[in-house]
């Protein structure tokens, strides 16, 4: 199993040395300002491309770690991040989204009017919730029934429910089919709203209806809440009936093939895709997600436009910010040997996940992925899980890693 303490230098395996680009410097904009858009930016910059990041938010708000903070072991202000560090460094920082994306004139249009010329771009823009993916599951449904699937209002706000509810209520959560950003995070959430639950209101019950009969650490997880949480949760797979095909939100209930299911609080995590400037910029194809080179991450589609982090097609690869990370600082050095006429170096990249199962147990996946057959595709035996019969000591390790690589990529990407 690759080594905790080397899994973010491992990260940045692609990041060859480079000589300098000549004084004319091309011109790079990186669209989004995540994990993936931020450390593109950086290693840009270092490798002297003269770079603009294109985000509309002055602060970002970091999806991992955010379901500690539905459990108050955290607040959401622990997760927001802004950008001094990387306007320091030398990146120019453009308050604006972007409207339009001309590919022809290598041109973007922003939403304050003005428009920025390049000569390659990155676009990292993370997903968006598909509300057109689930029955009776819109935008105002999810006000009722929050998703908490981007890091923010609807994090506090599922929070606010579970607080409220009453002792021996009955909380659901849907998870979709793949793929989705983090893989593993709906049955995280599921362990430490169990884990709160079994604190505050010993007498509820967690049900999970799941449009998969697979997910990622599936035997670390149902092992830990066997063990740490017996009888409190229950995990509906698809061939059992747990695909969800209708909502009704005011009843604060989930519709089955095989029944319903009301609960006291509902968290539906919907289906997904790829950004929404992705989809008007022609990025997308069917499956509504953004197929790429997996050496230089180049769009399939758009020509001098590269695209990382979980909008992306990244074949065995999860979405993920140590992927976005990753990947990033590959594309960067890709786009920097490219402006200079030389090939995409060749990639290897690693994405580790940890996941918490109380604030004391955790879990973790690492993997390695090269490019075969067009895809970034694991490389066997290079990778590896938890044990499954490890001791609480390992658990708690595991538990602390976790913490301490959110405050080394967090740092790293926005320090």
């Amino acid at each position: 199993m690759i080594g905790r303490r080397t899994v973010l230098a491992g990260a940045a395996a692609s990041a060859f040395a480079a000589p300098a680009l000549a004084a004319a410097k091309p011109k790079v904009v990186v669209i989004g300002g995540g994990f993936a858009g931020v450390a593109a930016a950086r290693e840009l910059q270092r490798q002297g491309v003269a770079v603009t990041l294109v985000e509309p938010n002055p602060t970002y708000i970091a999806c991992p770690f955010s379901n500690e903070v539905l459990v108050g072991l955290r607040e959401l202000s622990a997760q927001s991040f802004g950008y001094d560090a990387v306007r320091r460094q030398g990146v120019a920082i453009k308050r604006a989204s972007v409207t339009g994306v001309d590919p022809t004139a290598k041109r973007l249009t922003l939403s304050d009017g003005s428009k920025l010329n390049y000569d390659r771009a990155v676009l990292t823009p993370g997903i968006d919730i598909n509300f057109t993916g689930l029955k009776g599951y819109d935008e105002a449904a999810s006000e009722f029934l929050p998703h908490a699937w981007k890091a923010g209002p609807q994090t506090n706000l599922l929070r606010r429910q579970l607080e409220a509810m009453d002792d021996g209520g009955v909380v659901l959560i849907s998870a979709p089919a793949n793929p989705f950003r983090c893989p593993p995070g709906p049955y995280e959430r599921a362990s430490l709203i169990a884990w709160w639950l079994k604190t505050h209101k010993p007498r509820s019950k967690l049900i999970i209806l799941d449009a998969k009969d697979a997910f990622s650490k599936q035997r670390l997880f149902q092992n830990g809440w066997t063990a740490l949480y017996p009888g409190m949760v229950e995990w509906v797979g698809l061939s059992s009936g747990g695909k969800v095909i209708e909502v009704d939100a005011k009843a604060r209930t989930l519709i089955t093939d095989f029944g319903k299911h009301t609960g006291a609080v509902v968290n539906v995590i919907p289906p997904q895709r790829a950004g929404k400037i992705a989809q008007a910029a022609g990025a997308a194809d069917r499956t509504e997600w953004c197929p790429i080179d997996p050496v230089s991450f180049e769009s399939k589609l758009l020509t001098n436009i590269h695209i990382v982090g979980d909008a992306c097609i990244a074949g065995g690869m999860p979405k993920s910010a140590f992927s976005a990370n990753a990947q990033a600082k590959a594309c960067a050095t890709a786009v920097a040997a490219l402006l200079r006429g030389q090939p995409a170096p060749p990639v290897k990249l690693i994405n580790t996940c940890y996941s918490l199962m109380s604030p004391t147990y955790g879990i973790s996946v690492a993997g390695v992925y090269a490019p075969a057959n067009g895809l970034l595709t694991d490389v066997p035996n290079a990778g590896g899980t938890s044990p499954l019969d490890a001791p609480a000591a390992v658990r708690a390790s595991e538990a602390a890693y976790a913490q301490a690589w959110f405050k080394t990529i967090t740092a790293e990407t926005f320090g």
